[in-house]
């Protein structure tokens, strides 16, 4: 009987594998019909088409996709010093998601042509081919991790401890530094009394010199270091159920919120105002190179870069160009959101840098 790690490796490829082969087929055939309809029901051209595609995904799964999959598994050559981009991602948005664009563009320049409007596609890109790029997605996070039982690996930072109480170390002044030095004559020091978790300590000047240095008290909350991701560590109670959380769950919920912007742009281009339209060409230009953030791995520094450069800044500029031309075609809230995010990347990467935000006296 195979072992666990065997199944869920099987598992794993098994649905990356269909992610790259279903949205590859389905939109081919959907295609094909089309064509058939444009050519006047000509069979011959739609079993061209199907045939095409079946070689297609022939020709990619072996010569690309099986041994790029071994040398990865394997850890053979240089992919085993990779460790800030991910090589099954990029395999997948240049095998699938390029050429389901592709199609989608060149469906749109047929009927054009011919003068027909058949299909706008305006259901398939949204649910079939992001669905499967997030998919796969969500494979490479949660691949590290078990399927049964308590994460442990994702949950690592999801257990940082509260509030610890740190070494307590007396801070004097400089005068009552330089009163230390005086001698024994001068100024004695006294032990400072800690009392409720804080320490509290008080230069006595027992020689009743008039420069006389005090060590104040600090609150008790100065002591401890708080982190901004501190948790509690367990969960009691009736309802410790409701403050249980895990990594994995978490997982699929980061992606589909990473991806909903892309989703909704390749949205706009199925209406049919847009989609026979030139408009097509950018929109769906500008949707495949939001995908390539998927390349890099999520905590890499160069994601935030990548999200403001291939995302924000395009979509933003699209979307406000379409809402002239074609109306609301998109919710403003998307624009919106594409304009705060590169602000305040701008802001808070370079513009926070310079001398004039330096200054003490600014808020």
């Amino acid at each position: 009987m195979p072992s666990g790690k065997t199944v869920k490796l099987i598992l794993y490829e098994v649905l990356q594998f269909a992610a790259l082969v279903i949205p590859i087929f389905v939109i081919m055939e959907r295609f094909a019909s089309l064509i058939r309809d444009v050519n006047g029901r000509d069979l011959t051209a739609y079993w061209l088409v199907v045939a095409a595609s079946i070689a297609y995904v022939t020709s990619v799964t072996l010569l690309v996709w099986v041994p790029l999959k071994y040398v990865i598994l394997k850890q053979r050559r240089f992919i085993s010093e990779i460790t800030q981009w991910r090589p099954t991602a990029l395999a997948y948005i240049i095998l699938c998601t390029l050429p389901c664009f592709g199609i989608l563009i060149a469906s749109s320049k047929v009927q054009v042509d011919r003068g027909r409007r058949l299909d706008h596609f305006a259901e398939l890109p949204v649910s079939l081919v992001l669905v499967s790029l997030i998919c796969v997605d969500i494979i490479e996070r949660i691949r590290p991790c078990r399927l049964i039982g308590q994460s442990d690996s994702l949950d690592d930072d999801l257990d940082m401890p509260g509030p610890v109480l740190t070494h307590l170390q007396q801070v004097t002044t400089v005068t009552g530094q330089l009163h230390t030095h005086e001698g024994p004559n001068d100024l004695t020091q006294g032990r400072p009394e800690a009392r409720n978790g804080s320490a509290s300590g008080r230069w006595q000047d027992l020689g009743g010199s008039p420069t006389r240095s005090t060590f104040s008290s600090r609150a008790p909350s100065s002591a401890y270091l708080y982190s901004s991701s501190s948790r509690p560590r367990s969960c009691s109670g009736h309802l410790g159920f409701l403050l249980r959380r895990d990594g994995r769950s978490e997982v699929f919920v980061d992606c589909f919120l990473f991806w909903l912007d892309t989703v909704e742009m390749v949205r706009v281009a199925g209406e049919p105002s847009i989609f026979y339209s030139a408009w097509v060409f950018p929109v769906y230009i500008l949707a495949f190179m939001s995908t390539l953030r998927i390349v890099i791995t999520p905590h890499n520094p160069l994601l935030s870069f990548a999200g403001a450069a291939l995302q924000d800044l395009p979509f933003f500029i699209i979307r406000v160009a379409l809402i002239v031309v074609f109306g609301y075609v998109t919710p403003v809230l998307y624009p919106l959101k594409n304009v705060l995010v590169s602000l305040t990347f701008i802001y808070f990467t370079f513009l926070t840098k310079l001398r004039i935000f330096k200054r003490q006296s600014m808020f």
